[in-house]
């Protein structure tokens, strides 16, 4: 575990993970038409979801903290930070 206990691979984790989340829950229910049509004007569907691909950055932090790899979890969090921020935007 001591191998990938590093930040920048945290960091890439808490970057890609939100993304791969926000493109499977548009495709598992069909947002595409709707984002095509009304573009960035959906404000408030894109902060939920930003908000809710969150989540799993949160799951894994909490796994990572239980393995004693606190670089790692630290870098999640610092890769989630992007999203979160995005999510307040969106939301004003």
């Amino acid at each position: 575990m001591k191998k990938i206990d590093k930040y920048w691979i945290g960091i890439l984790l808490g970057l890609i993970m939100p993304a791969v989340v926000v493109y499977l829950y548009i495709d598992q229910f069909n947002l595409w038409s709707s984002i095509r049509v009304f573009g960035l004007q959906l404000g408030e569907t894109w902060s939920k979801l930003l908000m809710v691909s969150v989540f799993p950055n949160l799951a894994f932090i909490y796994v990572f903290y239980t393995l004693d790899a606190w670089k790692l979890s630290k870098g999640l969090l610092i890769g989630a930070f992007p999203y979160i921020i995005a999510a307040t935007v969106f939301a004003i």
